[in-house]
C-alpha cells in the first residue's frame, strides 16, 4: 500500500507513529504538506504536484491538518478523491465533523443522545434563546474550536448574556448546551476505526476546570465501555462519514451523550492510556481495505 498523510509537522506524535506503524508493515509512506500541494482541475482530468513533482499512485490518504487550513486541505483531499485515492475520512465528511452545530443537528436526527444544545444570531433573542436551554450552568462553545479551547461554563444568567454579547461583538459562531453536572468533569474518548472501538480512555477534568481535554492538564486512563457507549461511538462516526474518528462521550443520568465527533483524533493521549497501537490498528484497516476493493477505474490524470 502507498500512503499519503496531510500533515504540516511530521514531528508531532500522531504523524511519527502513523508512518511508523506503515513502515514496520512493509508500507509506503509519505507525509505531504497540504499548503504545499498544488492541483489542475480541467475538464481533460485532475492532476496534482508537490514540490514540484507529480502526486501520484497513492492508495490511501489520512487527513490530519489543523482547523486553521481546512478550507484548503479539504481542497487537497477532495483531489485525492477525485484521482482514485482511497480516503476513510472523504473530504465531505470532514468539512462536517469541522462544524459543531452541523454534527449536532445529524446526530439529533438519527436519534443520537446528546446534551441540549441552542443556537442564535440575532442579539434581540437571546433571553429566549437561554430559556429554550433552561437554567444554568451552561457550557459555551466556539463552533470550530479545538482541544478545549473556545469553551467555557457559566453559572448565572447574567454571565451566560455577557459571554454571548461578547462573542457576538466578534462576530464569533458559538453553540450552547446544557451541562452534564453527573459527568463530574469526566468524559470518554472512544477511538473508532471502521466498525469498532479500537481503544478508549476516561478523560478526568484537573480540579477547578470541567474541560477534560489532555492539553488543558485533564488526566486520562483506560476504561471498560459498555456495549450501549461502544454502539452510539461507531454509529456517531457513521452518521458524520468517517472511517476514523475520535468519538467524545459524556456519561449521563439518561444514557451515553455524544459530545463531539473529532475527524483527526490524536494518537499520544490513548496510546499512552491504553498501551494499544491505535496507529497500527488503523494502518491494518486501510491495508483490508486497499487490498479488499476491487481496482478502481481512477478518474483522468494529467501530469
Amino acid at each position: 500500500m502507498k500512503l499519503a498523510i496531510l500533515s504540516r509537522n511530521t514531528k508531532l506524535y500522531s504523524t511519527r507513529r502513523l508512518v511508523e506503524a506503515a513502515r514496520v508493515r512493509g508500507h509506503t509512506v509519505r507525509v505531504l504538506d497540504p499548503l504545499r500541494c498544488y492541483m489542475r482541475i480541467s475538464s481533460e482530468g485532475f492532476s496534482m504536484r508537490y514540490k514540484g513533482k507529480p502526486v501520484t499512485g497513492y492508495d490511501a490518504v489520512i487527513p490530519r491538518f489543523a482547523a486553521s487550513v481546512t478550507r484548503y486541505g479539504n481542497a487537497v483531499l477532495r483531489q485525492f478523491e477525485l484521482m482514485g485515492t482511497f480516503a476513510p475520512n472523504p473530504s465531505a465528511a470532514f468539512a462536517r465533523a469541522r462544524d459543531k452545530l452541523l454534527c449536532q443537528q445529524l446526530l439529533a436526527a438519527e436519534g443520537l443522545g446528546l446534551p441540549v444544545t441552542v443556537f442564535g444570531d440575532n442579539p434581540d433573542d437571546t433571553d429566549d434563546l437561554l430559556a429554550m436551554l433552561g437554567p444554568p450552568p451552561h457550557v459555551i462553545k466556539l463552533n470550530e474550536g479545538s482541544q478545549g479551547a473556545g469553551v467555557m461554563l457559566t453559572e448565572k444568567p447574567s454571565a451566560s448574556r455577557g459571554v454571548v454579547e461578547a462573542l457576538r461583538g466578534l462576530y464569533a459562531s458559538f453553540v450552547m448546551q446544557e451541562f452534564i453536572a453527573e459527568a463530574q468533569g469526566a468524559d470518554l474518548r472512544c477511538f473508532v476505526v471502521g466498525d469498532q472501538v479500537i481503544g478508549a480512555m476516561q478523560r478526568q477534568a484537573p480540579p477547578g476546570d470541567f474541560r477534560s481535554n489532555l492539553h488543558r492538564g485533564g488526566t486520562a486512563s483506560p476504561v471498560e465501555t459498555t456495549p450501549e457507549e461502544r454502539a452510539a461511538a461507531v454509529h456517531a462516526a457513521q452518521v458524520i462519514g468517517l472511517g476514523i474518528a475520535g468519538v467524545d462521550l459524556i456519561r449521563s443520568a439518561r444514557g451515553p451523550l455524544v459530545l463531539e465527533v473529532n475527524a483527526s483524533p490524536g494518537l499520544e493521549g490513548i496510546e499512552e492510556a491504553t498501551e494499544d497501537d491505535i496507529a497500527g490498528g488503523i494502518i491494518e484497516y486501510l491495508a483490508r481495505h486497499v487490498a479488499a476493493k476491487p481496482t478502481p477505474r481512477r478518474t483522468k490524470q494529467t501530469v
